[in-house]
């Protein structure tokens, strides 16, 4: 459910696109995610870093898009939220609490050793990195629909994938308990 709760501003943009154009889903966009934020907040008394970022950019690109109608600017966000991301993945690594991003994000759930929450780490940087690189190819290459496209079910199957790859990597690694 979490999951289909974080890409819901990705949808109301896809379905808004659909109805009418990139500036009217830009509106929506810019609706839905500070309507997210204040979701999380409602719930939970917090909101989530990567959220908070996400919702940031999102105003400001936005903001510009409408602005200069120009929908270059939209299309960048992405790329600028997974750089951000996997520059805080890798930095999380070398700087603060001796925890990375990963760590502290699934460390309540499993148990690993500090060398493997590293490489855990590190594959989270490497897709954000690609996924950042690969939104800017999908902007540049094709058409804005191609685009729109690709920012839903693109980003959605990317998203699957790595989570899959990272629990089939995590069940692999973990140590192996012996039954009786």
């Amino acid at each position: 459910m979490q999951f289909l709760q974080d890409f819901w501003p990705i949808i109301v943009f896809f379905v808004t696109y659909k109805a009418a154009d990139i500036y009217m889903a830009t509106i929506a966009l810019m609706v839905a995610l500070p309507m997210q934020i204040a979701w999380q907040w409602f719930r939970t008394r917090t909101i989530n870093k990567m959220l908070l970022i996400s919702g940031v950019l999102v105003l400001l690109f936005g903001t510009a898009t409408l602005v200069f109608k120009d929908n270059t600017f939209i299309q960048w966000k992405p790329t600028i939220a997974n750089w951000l991301f996997a520059a805080a993945f890798l930095m999380s690594q070398f700087v603060g609490q001796k925890r990375t991003v990963a760590e502290r994000i699934m460390g309540e759930a499993i148990e690993l050793p500090q060398k493997l929450w590293n490489q855990l780490n590190m594959m989270w940087v490497v897709y954000f990195t690609l996924l950042g690189g690969l939104n800017l190819l999908v902007a540049y290459n094709f058409d804005e629909e191609t685009w729109v496209n690709f920012k839903l079910f693109g980003t959605l199957a990317f998203t699957v994938v790595m989570v899959l790859v990272q629990a089939a990597w995590i069940s692999f690694k973990q140590p192996r308990t012996e039954t009786q």
